[in-house]
């Protein structure tokens, strides 16, 4: 099995830019109902993942400087990341996919040059491998 085969593409992913502002990420976030999204700096490279815990700690930790109303003022290449969302190179083996699968919603998928190409989710997985389970299941009575 190759990891290209859950890919979902960049062109299908929500992300956002280091030049993103919390405001724009929150929004975006809102408006597709994510928790996480991946970030591009400007030359395709996969920069990290950010949560909305971490623009939630962001906001708490700013000592009441940082609202909604003004979030647009504030650069996510400013806000520190919590977690570290290992991407995994679209080379590697499945069993790194999945490892990494097993503690992230999603995993980041990139190319040699590090370039963000799309991420495998994770139910994706788990939606194949059921096919396994479902199929191996000893029918009643047998």
């Amino acid at each position: 099995m190759n990891i290209a085969f859950f890919l979902l593409p960049k062109s299908d992913v929500v992300s956002v830019t280091l030049d993103s502002t919390l405001r724009q990420t929150l929004e975006r976030m809102e408006y597709h109902r994510y928790t996480a999204v991946p970030i591009i700096d400007k030359t395709g490279v996969y920069v990290g993942t950010v949560t909305e815990g971490d623009l939630l700690w962001y906001m708490k930790n700013s000592k009441g400087q940082v609202t909604f109303e003004n979030a647009s003022r504030f650069l996510l290449k400013d806000i520190p990341l919590r977690v570290d969302n290992k991407p995994v190179s679209i080379d590697e083996d499945m069993e790194d996919l999945i490892n990494l699968a097993k503690v992230q919603n999603f995993v980041p998928v990139v190319d040699d040059m590090n370039r963000f190409i799309g991420i495998v989710r994770r139910s994706q997985i788990i939606e194949y491998c059921e096919k396994f389970v479902s199929r191996s299941e000893i029918a009643p009575g047998q």
